[in-house]
């Protein structure tokens, strides 16, 4: 069933040790649609710029992504983003960050979009986040994203939005940095208790942590021996568990672990080239395959 995300879409240029790529698709919500839609239909909800290249309106079109919601705002600029990654492809530098357009957004949603299900708030101000939740007030599943700038700069908010969604979805420094405590088991399970039903941790190469109640488990990640740009990651991976949840219509325990095997197979497609370029040479039965080989790596 429909799945709806809010966030930002950007053009990005990234710098790697071998390769570099100047205003490529990129954004939080723009990664998550794509691989969300492998999965179920998607209601991408953002807005960009007059300089926005109506080729990457198409492209998301071209798949299951409803656009009605991206706003073109005229006069305005595209959120931009600019990184660096190190050797090791793992830690990154921000080199250029201009907001643009996303600093003044406030997302209205279509009525339509309202009444979705499956929801999730993408990276951004736990403020406007909160007004999209207004907005859907009869959405079955609630599961945002954060960073550590809000963690640092906006607590207050960011505590009265946790207690309103079923889910978080955030690193293991961002973890760290939310609880102050650099045991991530005991982190997961104290950020678990300021309101989530469920916290999944990222961690990158080393996979992901979730946390319920009655369940803490760590899933590996695929082992990808090609890692071109790593940038939308983990916003694949979380298009991956949502747009899996939406299709089977539940969130039982055994729905959301293979959940999040198909956010981290997602995950490890993204990282082999640069923005969406590997997900757009996929089909949902590449994925398939894939948890298959995941699957049998896991079996001892």
């Amino acid at each position: 069933m429909p799945l709806v995300v809010v966030g930002s879409v950007a053009l990005d240029s990234v710098r790697t040790p071998t390769e570099s790529r100047d205003n490529v698709l990129g954004g939080s919500a723009t990664y998550f649609a794509y691989a969300a839609s492998f999965f179920t239909p998607v209601h991408l909800v953002s807005a960009v710029g007059e300089d926005w290249p109506a080729e990457h309106t198409r492209l998301l079109a071209a798949r299951q992504i409803d656009t009605t919601g991206l706003q073109v705002v005229p006069g305005a600029k595209t959120f931009r983003w600019t990184g660096k990654y190190l050797p090791n492809m793992n830690d990154r530098e921000t080199l250029d960050v201009q907001l643009n357009v996303f600093d003044r957004f406030d997302p209205v949603l279509p009525e339509e979009v309202t009444r979705c299900r499956y929801l999730f708030l993408a990276n951004g101000p736990p403020a406007i986040q909160m007004r999209v939740l207004d907005q859907c007030k009869g959405a079955d599943l609630r599961v945002a994203d954060t960073m550590d700038l809000y963690i640092r700069g906006a607590a207050d908010e960011l505590a009265e939005l946790l207690r309103r969604i079923d889910g978080l979805v955030l690193n293991d420094s961002e973890a760290k940095l939310l609880t102050g405590d650099e045991n991530l088991v005991r982190a997961g399970h104290k950020v678990r208790e300021m309101g989530p039903r469920f916290v999944v941790i990222k961690k990158g190469e080393h996979g992901a942590m979730f946390f319920s109640q009655h369940e803490t488990y760590v899933l590996p990640a695929f082992p990808t021996p090609n890692v071109v740009d790593p940038t939308g990651a983990g916003d694949s991976f979380g298009g991956g568990m949502m747009g899996y949840l939406a299709e089977q219509g539940n969130v039982d325990p055994k729905t959301l672990k293979k959940a999040m095997a198909y956010g981290t197979l997602a995950a490890s497609f993204t990282v082999e080239a640069f923005s969406l370029d590997r997900l757009q040479q996929i089909q949902r039965a590449d994925l398939d395959r894939r948890m298959e080989e995941y699957k049998r790596m896991l079996s001892f």
